[in-house]
């Protein structure tokens, strides 16, 4: 197994490279309504991993608690060998993990500039506007615009650039062509599969055939619980895929 080379001032040690961000029987919720049940997944410090499931399997609150909005209760959350489960949301983001909620993912109100200029606050790199301007060069083409009238396709783009911003080293992504016009839909693929070659990518996806592009390997949740798991070529071909996903 290849392993990536994480070295101290006290000692060096080996990480995996499968298992650069853990989740290990976690179980969360939301007030007295426990939605997982220890759930654990693995996922490596570049590629892409998907999580699927019909709608209330728990796929959000798994990227919700992984980030931090919602707290562990029961199981554990690791960063590059850290626990990371304790932390708040700002702690997590600081040390590599990037989020774009399924709705309200940009500033409406603002321009792209702004809302760039915001995520730009915890980066100290000049160039790093450049790169998701190339990413997504239709944004460079809206800076002046307000981004509650662009159209969906280009507030998904914005909302990933801006995490991007972050310089993350694992992109948890929920719903990212939700409303977006078939014709864009192409164009955000071919984004998030360059972005697997650099960073870690977790998806939830409704389009299966989008989601098992990007990943490599997948997750199928069902009532809170993962069902299947494997390479995204196994999961694709597992005649039980279709009960998990049916509404």
């Amino acid at each position: 197994r290849s392993s990536r080379i994480r070295r101290s001032r006290r000692f060096i040690c080996a990480v995996p490279d499968d298992n650069y961000l853990a989740v290990t029987d976690l179980d969360a919720g939301y007030g007295r309504c426990q939605v997982l049940f220890g759930v654990s997944l693995n996922v490596p410090w570049r590629g892409g991993v998907a999580v699927l499931g019909r709608n209330g399997a728990g796929k959000t609150t798994l990227m919700k608690t992984i980030v931090g909005e919602l707290p562990l209760r029961g199981g554990a959350v690791s960063l590059d060998a850290r626990d990371v489960g304790m932390l708040s949301t700002e702690q997590r983001i600081k040390l590599g993990i990037g989020y774009v909620p399924q709705e309200h993912a940009v500033f409406g109100r603002l321009s792209v500039r702004d809302n760039l200029a915001v995520g730009m606050l915890a980066n100290r790199n000049p160039r790093a506007l450049d790169r998701v301007l190339a990413i997504f060069p239709k944004l460079g083409q809206r800076l002046s615009q307000a981004a509650g009238t662009l159209s969906g396709g280009e507030r998904k783009m914005l909302a990933i650039a801006r995490a991007l911003l972050s310089d993350p080293k694992v992109l948890l992504l929920d719903e990212p062509t939700e409303g977006v016009w078939i014709g864009v839909v192409e164009e955000i693929t071919e984004r998030l599969i360059d972005l697997t070659r650099e960073i870690a990518v977790i998806i939830v996806e409704q389009h299966l055939d989008l989601a098992l592009r990007v990943a490599s390997h997948a997750y199928v949740l069902d009532r809170g619980r993962v069902a299947l798991s494997g390479a995204s070529k196994e999961i694709r071909d597992d005649p039980r895929l279709l009960s998990y996903l049916a509404p």
